[in-house]
């Protein structure tokens, strides 16, 4: 079964951190993109926020540009999200996804995990 599973999420206070990881099953991670893109309470649409390549090259939207970080380890079938620098706005549930590329829609299976960033 295809499946991706977000986990890493919590309450944070302001300026803090958190690594989100998305772990896959039933497929290999390496021969996909793979995207985190998040939605925040009240918002209708999903943000995209991080992707890295195939090739490990990695693309950040400018709210978070400077603060996270992407990464992937093949071994483990897993992609992360380290977020820095915690702001209220990065409150949201936070989803990854696997694409051919990073300019591609993102296929999403997952429930997600919930950042919630407050003092």
């Amino acid at each position: 079964q295809v499946q991706l599973v977000e986990s890493g999420g919590g309450l944070v206070q302001p300026g803090g951190s958190l690594r989100l990881s998305c772990k896959a099953s039933g497929f290999a991670l390496e021969d996909y993109a793979i995207g985190w893109f998040r939605r925040a309470p009240g918002k209708e649409h999903e943000e995209g926020v991080s992707c890295i390549e195939i090739s490990g090259d990695t693309y950040h939207e400018d709210p978070v540009w400077g603060r996270f970080a992407i990464s992937r380890d093949n071994a483990k079938n897993t992609v992360y999200l380290q977020i820095n620098n915690l702001i209220p706005e990065d409150t949201a549930v936070y989803y990854c996804g696997a694409a051919g590329t990073c300019h591609e829609k993102l296929n999403s299976w997952g429930l997600g995990t919930q950042v919630i960033v407050s003092s």
